[in-house]
């Protein structure tokens, strides 16, 4: 059986993953500083015997007697409201918090996965963004804590790869949703439905015709965990490369939740990315990894998850 040791665990992807590795393994500890992330994400894991939680921020270091054989590193603020009110944290969660989720990993001789984004492609000049593309990054921009950080982590994974033969992988995910979501958090799914729920004007950017493509939670949690357990280390794009306008989720939204809110437009926020969208090649190739989960049906789970919690 298999030890993990995740960071960030209680948060919004990290407790949905704990959710799937709890029954196959020997042991999950789930680290969280909480500024993000809550408790009540995590509560029904508690009766599990294989499960423990620590309150402690991984930019402080930690050391496990008992062997652990994967080290996930999820920690940070990874959503535009909480990176924005938390910049030093999220610089910091990217850096310092990587190199002492790398030291565990070392020491324990552990696989080591780092959740990274789609951000760091930035306001991105091609699309689809492939794993090869550098990226079109501002570092001085309102983005910039939460892009650097990432890319930092992604540098800090390819040295301990090449200097100390460390197995690691990174999964480089795009905009996900679904339940466990913080409502409040800035993203526009969750903004979206909880405003058209309570009749509330929906705001979009510029004219709506920049785009993204959206993953349901299951979907974006099938390729993390075989990118996890992938046998060499390696880098992939994860998400769903259905790309749709802004307008259209506005639209889509409004007509799932049978809601009379408008749409009003607002000036596009500085450093915006105007399309993002996966090339998904390398991880179907390699992984065998197909997005299943339509939009519209992925939605409707999630309006029904607000509805119930937040309406």
């Amino acid at each position: 059986m298999i030890n993990y040791l995740i960071t960030g665990g209680a948060g919004f992807i990290g407790s949905h993953l704990v959710g799937q590795l709890i029954e196959k393994s020997n042991q999950i500890t789930v680290l969280d500083n909480l500024i993000t992330g809550n408790l009540k994400n995590i509560e029904k894991y508690k009766k599990f015997s294989n499960f423990k939680f620590i309150e402690h921020d991984i930019q402080e270091s930690i050391y496990f007697d008992e062997k652990i054989d994967y080290v996930i590193h999820l920690a940070s603020c990874a959503s535009p409201k909480a990176y924005a009110k938390y910049p030093i944290n999220t610089l910091k969660s990217g850096s310092i918090g990587t190199i002492n989720a790398l030291g565990i990993s070392k020491h324990h001789n552990a696989k080591f996965f780092l959740a990274s984004t789609s951000e760091i492609y930035g306001d991105p000049e091609i699309s689809p963004q492939d794993e090869e593309y550098w990226g079109n990054v501002n570092t001085l921009g309102p983005r910039s804590m939460y892009d650097e950080s990432k890319r930092f982590a992604e540098s800090a994974t390819h040295s301990y790869i090449t200097t100390h033969n460390l197995i690691g992988n990174i999964a480089r995910i795009f905009n996900t949703y679904g339940p466990n979501m913080q409502i409040d958090d800035g993203r526009v799914v969750t903004n979206f439905i909880y405003q058209a729920l309570n009749g509330k004007e929906i705001t979009i950017y510029r004219n709506g015709d920049q785009t993204r493509s959206f993953s349901y939670i299951d979907d974006t949690l099938d390729g993390i965990l075989k990118i996890i357990h992938n046998e060499g280390s390696d880098v992939f794009n994860i998400g769903n490369d259905n790309e749709v306008t802004i307008k259209y989720l506005a639209e889509k939204v409004i007509e799932l939740t049978d809601s009379n809110s408008k749409i009003v437009y607002h000036e596009l926020p500085v450093n915006d990315p105007k399309r993002r969208k996966p090339d998904l090649t390398k991880a179907r190739e390699i992984l065998n990894y197909e997005p299943k989960t339509s939009l519209e049906d992925g939605l409707k789970f999630t309006i029904d998850w607000i509805s119930k919690n937040y309406k």
